[in-house]
């Protein structure tokens, strides 16, 4: 199946390195124009360049603009920023993520609460405003949100962290149905895949996770991308409110299943 996004235009929060690059390269490379974003001009301009130098004939236009994902106002003139370059927002990935704190929930302070939550959650639905304010209530579109196993299992250490994926996967729901038929809105939840966001949990025990899992290996980015482009294409236009498990049978063997 040749998935393609020719005509739309995508903008990606996190977009300048791990799963938010490897989306922003699947949809350019499938057509769509593509705006990056992250809190650092130079990791974007840098990820732009490695993107384009990847870039075939049929690929599209990719610009970068700065924002912090937990910043509304900030969130707002992204999108302004995109409709005004490409001419319109037609897909929102929620992709940009933090988690300041690692340990046990009753030792957490406020303001890493607050911050975890901000970019998290907050941030997840205030993109979705801002784009939906900049024309998908009228021309429709896609948003897919970053969500977690994470949030769908209890584990130590990252347990605030988790409580947001959590609260992600309950918010493309409610927005599915709050933002249909004009817009679809749905989750890819991912295991644990090679980023560096993630490279505490993997390193240096990678390689013993990934004996323990159906598929005997950790995710890479690019397993993400695929499912992004596939959610957010034509071909998944009967698809909505719907948060996609990718974690090569993780969340099977926690539940008991066979590996």
């Amino acid at each position: 199946m040749d998935l393609r996004l020719d005509g739309k235009t995508a903008l990606v929060t996190g977009a300048s390195r791990g799963i938010g690059m490897a989306i922003a390269r699947q949809f350019a490379e499938a057509g769509a124009s593509v705006m990056l974003s992250s809190r650092k001009d130079e990791a974007l301009a840098e990820a732009k360049s490695a993107i384009d130098a990847t870039k075939g004939e049929r690929s599209g236009e990719v610009a970068w603009h700065v924002a912090n994902a937990g910043d509304p106002d900030q969130g707002a003139a992204c999108v302004g920023a995109t409709v005004e370059r490409f001419g319109s927002v037609d897909i929102l990935v929620n992709n940009a993520a933090t988690n300041p704190y690692y340990g046990p929930l009753m030792d957490i302070d406020t303001g890493q609460i607050d911050k975890t939550i901000r970019v998290n959650q907050s941030g997840y639905l205030e993109w979705t405003q801002a784009a939906w304010r900049a024309g998908m209530s009228e021309r429709g579109g896609v948003v897919l949100n970053l969500a977690s196993i994470g949030g769908l299992s209890v584990e130590h250490g990252i347990g605030w962290y988790n409580v947001t994926k959590a609260a992600v996967i309950h918010l493309t729901s409610q927005l599915a149905g709050e933002l249909g038929p004009k817009v679809r809105v749905n989750a890819v939840a991912p295991g644990l895949v090679k980023t560096d966001f993630a490279k505490a949990l993997w390193e240096p025990a990678g390689d013993q996770i990934a004996r323990r899992l159906p598929l005997r290996r950790l995710g890479e980015p690019d397993d993400i991308a695929k499912a992004a482009l596939f959610l957010c294409s034509d071909a998944a236009s009967w698809i909505t409110g719907h948060t996609l498990v990718i974690d090569g049978g993780a969340l099977n063997i926690a539940s008991g299943g066979i590996a």
